[in-house]
């Protein structure tokens, strides 16, 4: 039978449906987290009158938790179970949001880094535990496709995030531009943090509430067994047997730069909108405003993207497909550098088209054949999320120059992206060299 004929959520007359559902939706819950978050870098610096580099302190908390919890996750999941795993994750995620309330009563900025970490670690859990999990549901020969068609509800999750960052939080924000901010006195910033705050923190209470119900749902659901033909951990030689396969090791390396392009893309977009509408005479709300409008059309292009993307890998070998779509994200980044008007505003939106297909391709081509071992490569895989808290934090400070060579800063930024891309075009060619899928 061939892979175009498969049944991609059966194996061995079991229907995985139903399972396959509910740890979908988390995938859409962790999207949403994800992207409620990429537009605060910029309200936190707004709010606590802060440089650009440090509101990106955000990301570093944001993907540090994820690189902390890795390993961690993967090792309670080998003791005891996906589903225990999914559940301890849910409870760190609903514990994290719920902690904005607190974070927001102290006044500081640094209180909401730690309810930002402790909610990422549940974010962990949850994606080492559910991307190998969707893989167990079905064959082996049908498994990328399977993990693409999940992961194509995550941007759903994320247009949510941003719908409620714009309408939610940015729209409703104190309107005072950060130049207004800074002529305030101490007391009267205090007010307008404060209030902002509040309007800040109500979204994150909300979800805490969701995830702690969908936590409920899926604890009293019957799921799947893990299959695992042993639950003993040896770390040491799991870990030197995996990374001895060129293929995991290098898509670890791959999977670092993939995720800090598409943090770098979807955080700074509100960056380079402001400057770019700003210049043409727009205030800086507006400017913002409208840069996020811009980062909503971004992530359904995205969404549709993943399906089309999804439905291709029918044909079409996953890493030559990942290879096309990369050397498209560098030219479009291209265009993101070297215009500076509303083309490369259109530029960086068209990266979204290139970027969905790559996460779970890359994570797919790298766990190809690890068999029992897929959680500890799993965890590999989610620590280089870790590219998401190193690369920001690099472009911000380019972008916190202002001006640089002639040029806008925000836009030669970009070039970070463009060498991410670079290095997926070269791991993308790699597998397809292999004929890794």
């Amino acid at each position: 039978m061939k892979d175009t004929d498969q049944p991609i959520l059966h194996k061995d007359g079991v229907s995985y449906i139903l399972p396959f559902i509910l740890v979908t939706c988390c995938f859409a819950l962790w999207g949403f987290a994800n992207d409620i978050t990429n537009p605060m870098v910029k309200a936190f610096s707004k709010i606590f009158r802060m440089s650009v580099t440090d509101g990106a302190l955000v990301q570093v908390a944001f993907y540090g938790g994820y690189f902390a919890m890795a390993f961690p996750a993967a090792m309670f999941i080998r003791k005891y179970s996906y589903k225990a795993g999914i559940l301890l994750g849910l409870s760190l995620y609903a514990v994290g949001a719920l902690l904005f309330f607190p974070a927001k009563m102290t006044g500081s900025y640094y209180p909401f880094l730690l309810a930002y970490f402790i909610l990422t670690c549940g974010l962990s859990f949850l994606e080492t535990s559910s991307n190998p999990y969707i893989l167990s549901m079905g064959t082996e020969a049908t498994a990328t496709r399977r993990l693409n068609l999940a992961q194509s509800f995550n941007p759903m999750g994320s247009l949510l995030g941003m719908y409620v960052a714009m309408n939610f939080i940015q729209a409703k924000l104190n309107p005072m531009d950060t130049a207004e901010r800074a002529q305030l006195t101490p007391t009267e910033f205090a007010a307008v943090r404060d209030s902002d705050l509040s309007v800040l923190i109500a979204p994150y209470l909300t979800i805490g509430i969701v995830i702690f119900i969908m936590l409920l749902v899926i604890r009293f659901t019957k799921m799947p067994k893990n299959g695992d033909q042993s639950h003993s951990i040896n770390l040491g030689p799991t870990l030197k047997r995996i990374f001895s396969i060129p293929h995991y090791r290098e898509g670890v390396v791959a999977q670092f730069f993939y995720v800090g392009a598409q943090i770098m893309c979807w955080t700074f977009i509100i960056q380079y909108g402001t400057h770019l509408f700003m210049s043409q005479g727009m205030e800086e709300k507006a400017a913002e405003v409208l840069s996020q409008e811009y980062n909503i059309i971004a992530m359904i292009i995205f969404c549709i993207s993943r399906f089309v993307c999804t439905f291709i890998l029918r044909y079409l070998n996953p890493g030559k497909l990942l290879a096309i779509l990369a050397v498209a994200g560098c030219f479009f980044t291209a265009g993101v550098i070297f215009f500076q008007n509303i083309w490369g505003m259109y530029c960086l939106v068209a990266v979204s088209a290139c970027m969905s297909l790559m996460f779970p391709t890359i994570y797919g081509i790298a766990l190809t054949g690890l068999g029992d071992d897929a959680k500890f490569g799993a965890a590999g895989l989610i620590m280089a999320i870790l590219g998401g808290s190193v690369l920001p934090p690099l472009q911000a400070s380019i972008i916190d120059m202002h001006t640089l060579w002639n040029m806008p800063a925000v836009n030669l930024s970009f070039i970070l992206p463009f060498i991410c891309f670079v290095v997926i075009v070269i791991y993308g060619h790699r597998s397809y060299r292999r004929g890794q899928y």
